[in-house]
This record gives C-alpha cells, sequence and structure tokens, in this order.
C-alpha cells in the first residue's frame, strides 16, 4: 500500500475499515521502519497486514468509543507492543494500558516523536496525537467542525479544548480524524470564527458544524 502522506522521514498511512468507518492510522520513520499504530477499529487485517511490514513499538488510542476498539483484541493479539490511551478513558479496554498518554509527553519510534496533546471534550480522555506538522484527532475534531458532544458542557469543553490546543498551533498543519476526510487547521480556524460571532442556543449539542450550527 502507497502511504497516504510522505513527509521528509515521515510515513503516514490511513486505513478505514469496519461497519463504522473509522480511520486507523499507522504513522512510520521512513529510515528505520518504526511505527506507532493509532486506534484499532473492527476488521483490523489490513491494518494488521500493512502494520506488520514495519516495526511496531506501540499502540495508542485516541479514546474510548467502543468503535475505535472493536479490533482492539485482534490488533494487540498480533502486535505485544505497549498500548497507551489517556487516563480518564482507560477503564474501557479490555486490558490494563501499559502507559498512559501525558499531554507533552513526547512517545518515540526511530527517529521521530508524537506528542499527546490532551483535548477532553468528546470524551473525558480525549487525546489528539501530533507528529512534526501532522496530528491525528480522533473525534476531537473534523474538517466541518468538532466531534460529536452529549451534553451542552461537552460541548463547551470540546470547543474550549480545540480553541486552546489545536487552532493555536501552526496554521499549516494537516490534521487526520477518526472518520472521514482529512481537514487542515488552516480552514478550521477561519470556519471556526465563524461559529463563534454568531449566537448559539444554551442547549446546543450533538452534531454541531462550524458554518451551519
Amino acid at each position: 500500500m502507497t502511504p497516504h502522506v510522505t513527509d521528509g522521514n515521515l510515513e503516514i498511512y490511513k486505513i478505514t475499515c469496519g461497519p463504522y468507518d473509522n480511520n486507523a492510522y499507522l504513522a512510520v520513520c521512513g529510515r528505520t521502519r518504526e511505527s506507532i499504530l493509532i486506534d484499532t477499529p473492527a476488521d483490523p487485517e489490513e491494518l494488521i497486514a500493512i502494520a506488520s511490514t514495519t516495526k511496531v513499538r506501540s499502540i495508542v488510542i485516541t479514546h474510548n468509543h467502543m468503535d475505535h476498539l472493536l479490533g482492539f483484541d485482534q490488533v494487540t493479539g498480533e502486535f505485544e507492543v505497549p498500548v497507551g490511551i489517556g487516563s480518564p478513558d482507560a477503564h474501557a479496554l479490555s486490558v490494563k494500558p501499559d502507559f498512559l498518554l501525558v499531554d507533552g509527553e513526547d512517545i518515540e519510534f526511530g527517529d521521530m516523536v508524537l506528542t499527546p496533546i490532551s483535548t477532553p471534550g468528546h470524551t473525558d480522555g480525549s487525546t489528539c496525537l501530533r507528529v512534526g506538522s501532522h496530528i491525528f484527532t480522533g473525534d476531537t475534531l473534523f474538517p466541518g467542525g468538532p466531534g460529536k458532544s452529549r451534553s451542552p458542557e461537552a460541548l463547551e469543553e470540546l470547543i474550549a479544548s480545540i480553541e486552546s490546543r489545536l487552532l493555536t498551533l501552526p496554521k499549516d498543519m494537516d490534521f487526520y480524524p477518526g472518520h472521514g476526510s482529512d481537514g487542515k487547521l488552516s480552514d478550521s480556524i477561519q470556519h471556526y470564527e465563524v461559529y463563534k460571532s454568531k449566537q448559539h442556543p444554551v442547549d446546543l449539542c450533538g452534531d454541531v458544524e462550524w458554518l451551519n450550527s
């Protein structure tokens, strides 16, 4: 399979799988072939096949919703490597995680580093993952808006995470969500300004779009 993105020494593979059209990712150091596997949706056979051509160093989970974990046992059965997730979401794993994703605490793979960015809101432990000028956003941020929120309070927390932790990053960065198409931070910054300029119902939550909500 051809990498979805090649940026110098970094290769990113994007594999869409399972009944919920989840995106799983493999971030690979081109020189050493060491990799980090991101999320474990259902039907992970292609993900496993691609990862098997690399030296998987760890598996990280962006958040604990079921659709991102349906292939967890199958993937971890193939790769006996440390598994990490944000602390508030760790209870949902079928096994105790080997490490917790800590904001700003780098995870090395080959010549590269993956940096967790804590972004609570979609779930309490939702964590985005930065490698260079690329960010894996799980269900925190999509090209059209934030991920689904379970309450107005959760939406407020989610938007605060996006505004303070993601939209403050260099605007030329690309991001890769847990479903659907890639996004550009520059577009999200512009679209969020439109959202912020409008009045919204106090009970707004669920599926929110920057330009239409």
